[in-house]
C-alpha cells in the first residue's frame, strides 16, 4: 500500500471517530482526559493517548468506548 493510501484510511478513520463521538459526554470530562481522547480521535494511538492520561491501556480504553469512541 503507498503512503497516500495509507493517509487516505488514517483520513476516514478520523473523520469516523469524531463523527461517532459523544461530545457532550467528552466536554463533561476533567482536562487532561479530555485532551487524551481527542489526541486519540486525532491520531488514534491508544498508547499516547492513556500516556496522556495518566492511565493503564485498560483504563483508557473504557473511556473511550464510554466517549462512544468504537474504532
Amino acid at each position: 500500500m503507498s503512503s497516500e493510501e495509507w493517509e487516505l484510511i488514517d483520513g476516514e478513520l478520523r473523520e469516523l471517530r469524531r463523527r461517532e463521538a459523544d461530545w457532550d459526554y467528552i466536554r463533561g470530562l476533567p482536562p487532561k482526559l479530555r485532551e487524551a481522547i481527542e489526541v486519540y480521535i486525532e491520531t488514534g494511538d491508544l498508547w499516547i493517548s492513556a500516556k496522556i492520561a495518566g492511565m493503564t491501556a485498560d483504563e483508557f480504553n473504557e473511556i473511550r468506548i464510554r466517549a462512544g469512541i468504537l474504532h
